[in-house]
């Protein structure tokens, strides 16, 4: 985002919902007066975050469905956003991308990164509202009808990419701290390269992701897990970020190194 940003085009954050439910994840925020006021904590953290990567940033306004946890896992809260009607979920995010008018679309792939509620909730709004922005018969109310050229997943939990750095911990003769997280990994959970047709190369732009990492203070422990590779070691060994092309409206070819390949410039 920040790459793209740099470049010229818009981009625009939409986030569905105020992280009420969310879980202090940062030590140092476990203190009073930040869970009792969260989504406002949150809605701080989040400018914070859009001015580092340089992009616009809007809210969609629902209730948090929280993380459900245990065996069987409890139901979902009543009103939260992963039990609103998909229909005004959908209509209210067709009426950002109406106003907003993108070409390309990126959100979460059908397991959410990590099977989230709201993830998975936001993966099928985010589909249903790039196949029906464009038509007039849909949404009459929600503006006038614009058609999105490309839909993406992203993919941020990539095995090689894992392992990759974990070989470069034991090559400078360190303890590896993904070494028992790539023990543990199921071999039913696959190896999302598989599914990735883009690769974006963006590393010199990894500081402002970092910003913005941090900018999520409630929710990143800047002495925690995304912060244990060197910052010289991801632009050197794995500077791209990764895609899937979902849906595509224009020819392109695979693989992409460039979310507008294939899209003429106006």
């Amino acid at each position: 985002m920040a790459k793209y940003a740099a470049a010229g085009h818009d981009v625009l954050v939409v986030t569905l919902t105020g992280g009420e439910r969310g879980d202090i994840l940062n030590p140092a925020m476990d203190r009073p007066g930040i869970k009792e006021n969260l989504p406002e904590v949150r809605k701080e953290e989040m400018a914070a975050a859009a001015a580092a990567l340089g992009v616009q940033q809007t809210w969609l306004g629902f209730v948090d469905s929280g993380l459900p946890e245990g065996d069987p896992l409890p139901p979902l809260p009543e009103g939260c956003f992963a039990l609103a009607p998909l229909e005004e979920s959908t209509e209210a995010l067709v009426k950002v991308v109406r106003d907003f008018k993108p070409h390309v679309m990126i959100t979460y792939d059908e397991n959410g990164g990590y099977p989230h509620p709201d993830h998975i909730r936001c993966h099928e709004v985010s589909v249903a509202a790039f196949d029906v922005a464009g038509d007039p018969e849909a949404y009459p109310e929600a503006g006038e009808p614009w058609t999105p050229l490309k839909l993406y997943y992203t993919h941020g939990f990539i095995r090689d990419r894992i392992h990759r750095f974990s070989e470069e911990f034991e090559k400078e003769g360190k303890e590896s701290p993904f070494k028992e997280w790539l023990a543990k990994w199921k071999r039913e959970q696959g190896d999302l390269m598989g599914r990735v047709t883009t690769q974006v190369t963006c590393g010199e732009y990894f500081p402002q992701r970092d910003d913005a990492l941090r900018a999520h203070a409630t929710q990143i422990d800047p002495n925690g897990f995304f912060f244990a590779v060197p910052l010289e070691w991801q632009q050197r060994l794995w500077p791209t970020e990764e895609f899937e092309l979902a849906q595509t409206r224009v020819q392109t070819a695979i693989p992409e190194n460039d979310l507008f390949d294939g899209i003429e410039e106006p």
